[in-house]
């Protein structure tokens, strides 16, 4: 390579010698005057006059060794953009997220991530639980955030976070002022749910067998923030995550029941599908959620 040949030229002018150019480039002697001919035979001129003692610059070696300092050292700062461009984080994120998560947990990151990676697209899809494990799993989207569980053998599930799960009610309601609730207490209220499918109905459902909970009535919404708005409204009672009912415990439009002095906790996970390709700028979005401290 020429970049190489003109590297042994300018060492040897700057050392004046063969020998120690050799040393310090860790070249055989022959090699670097192999590197020298070369260069004079391309170039058709005599670059050194050569004597057992020392070598120096002819005319022509001169003007090659001013002009060779400035391409190594241009050489070595495309190098350097060069690796600078090969660690930018770059390309785009198909990003999905169950509600819970992609509501009031999903756009903090995002915000963090693209200050963080501003060259880096991002496109996030909010769905239930299910839709996502399928949008991830069909390959619509490159990671998926999950509240409650997934069990498919074509998906990596990594837990990311854990999320606690409170009971909330309206502050008017009669339930709001006691100390605690049990199950006795919770028998034959009106519930506000989820659909089937999403984390947080499945994490309900589990609640209500456990406890063997009987539902007087029950009215189901799509989306938390319209179960949330209901639960404001009057409408019932219902088991949602802290995230989503943070400001509304401290403004006092809602009340949390204490549930038996018990706390209920899931994880939130990370799906990726076992056949897929692992961008720079996914795999540092995933580092990124893995050393979250929300």
């Amino acid at each position: 390579m020429i970049i190489e040949a003109l590297r042994v030229f300018v060492t040897v002018s700057e050392q004046r010698h063969f020998s120690r150019a050799a040393e310090l480039l860790n070249l055989s002697q022959p090699g670097v005057s192999q590197h020298i001919r070369n260069l004079e035979n391309e170039l058709g001129a005599k670059l050194l006059h050569r004597s057992p003692k020392h070598v120096r610059l002819t005319e022509a070696g001169d003007i090659l060794y001013q002009k060779a300092k400035r391409i190594l050292t241009l050489y070595e700062e495309a190098k350097q953009d060069i690796q600078l461009l090969q660690d930018q984080v770059t390309g785009s994120l198909m990003i999905g997220a169950s509600f819970t998560i992609g509501e009031y947990v999903l756009p903090k990151c995002l915000a963090e991530f693209a200050a963080m990676y501003p060259l880096v697209a991002m496109q996030a899809t909010i769905g239930n639980t299910d839709e996502i494990v399928q949008a991830v799993r069909s390959n619509e989207l490159d990671i998926g955030l999950i509240e409650g569980e997934a069990h498919a053998a074509d998906l990596n599930i990594t837990p990311y976070m854990r999320d606690e799960m409170i009971l909330v009610a309206p502050s008017s309601h009669p339930l709001a002022a006691a100390r605690f609730v049990d199950a006795e207490l919770l028998q034959n209220q009106v519930w506000v749910l989820r659909e089937s499918g999403s984390g947080t109905r499945a994490f309900s459902d589990q609640f209500f067998s456990d406890a063997q909970i009987v539902q007087k009535r029950s009215y189901v919404f799509n989306s938390s923030q319209s179960v949330k708005e209901s639960v404001i409204a009057g409408l019932g009672i219902a088991l949602l995550s802290r995230w989503i009912v943070r400001k509304e415990l401290e403004s006092g439009e809602l009340s949390e029941l204490p549930l038996n002095k018990e706390r209920f906790e899931r994880h939130f996970s990370i799906i990726r599908h076992k056949e897929g390709t692992a961008s720079m700028a996914l795999t540092m979005f995933i580092q990124r959620l893995l050393s979250s401290n929300l």
